[in-house]
């Protein structure tokens, strides 16, 4: 089926507006793209990012009346004049193939892979997680959860009892149990991530404890980690704390490189020897030990 776009870019203000005029008038989906490289790196809970100058795109049947369509925007949306709208055809072609064309499986360190289910596994004798990307949770291809893999994989938490703090979709924890855990957890805020992480631990044979962060117990284990973001990471400090056996290992990810001293400085003022930094890009992750009064 062959599809047109339109787009236009517009003020913060105008985003939600606009989207609104577009379902209005038949718009299969909208979408919204930052239109001046003004990055959103720590969104409030629930929202949707706005950039102040934000480009809303919305998609129709290539069948549709467009300078109708674009009348009837105008007649919603005044302040947005019809020459300002781009008209754009796209190819028909299998846009699911292409998307799933995108994602091959990736490795990280030197035994751990994550392969999509469509993918051949790479090498068989290797630490596999069948994962699929989706919408809204993370699969490696970030930066934060690639710093994280790799720490696992060049500390394989054997014999060791994990939790993934913010799990998301459980890529962590899956990981942590494939290279020997002896009991995984993992807690989410977002009830979405519990049930993507469920849903991926059953793909895996893996026996995972998923639950909301409002219900989650556990008793204090070996191997915290969490990739949240450097805010709620310190928020969470005291419950880290608390989750954590003396002389156990803290990893943090999801803060950006900038903001690594900082959260070194805070976390070693609540009793952790701070162990080392990776950089990926312009992300960080952080290792730390818990320290006791007598150390």
């Amino acid at each position: 089926m062959a599809w047109i776009q339109i787009n236009t870019t517009v003020s913060e203000a105008l985003a939600e507006p606009l989207s609104d005029a577009f379902m209005e008038v038949n718009a299969a989906s909208v979408t919204f793209a930052d239109a001046k490289d003004q990055p959103i790196f720590e969104p409030e809970i629930g929202t949707t990012p706005i950039w102040s100058q934000t480009k809303v795109i919305g998609l129709f049947d290539a069948e549709a009346d467009i300078p109708a369509t674009i009348e009837q925007l105008n007649t919603l949306i005044p302040q947005v004049p019809s020459s300002a709208y781009t008209i754009e055809p796209l190819e028909d072609k299998d846009w699911v193939r292409a998307w799933m064309d995108q994602f091959q499986p990736m490795q990280f360190g030197s035994r751990l892979w994550i392969v999509p289910s469509w993918c051949d596994i790479p090498e068989p004798n290797a630490v596999n997680l069948m994962l699929d990307p989706g919408m809204a949770f993370g699969t490696g291809t970030h930066p934060t959860t690639s710093l994280c893999l790799t720490w696992l994989d060049q500390n394989p938490p054997k014999n060791l009892n994990v939790i993934d703090y913010g799990c998301g979709s459980g890529v962590l924890a899956l990981a942590a149990e494939k290279l020997g855990a002896n009991d995984v957890k993992g807690t989410d805020i977002d009830p979405q991530a519990i049930i993507a992480s469920q849903q991926n631990a059953e793909r895996n044979n893996a026996t995972i404890a998923f639950q909301l962060v409002k219900n989650f117990q556990s008793e204090p284990v070996d191997l915290l980690i969490a990739n949240i973001l450097a805010g709620p990471l310190k928020e969470l400090a005291p419950e880290f704390i608390r989750l954590m056996k003396p002389h156990a290992t803290l990893v943090l990810s999801g803060l950006l490189s900038n903001q690594a001293a900082d959260l070194i400085t805070f976390y070693q003022q609540q009793g952790f020897k701070f162990v080392a930094q990776n950089d990926l890009d312009e992300w960080s992750q952080l290792s730390f030990i818990k320290q006791t009064p007598s150390d």
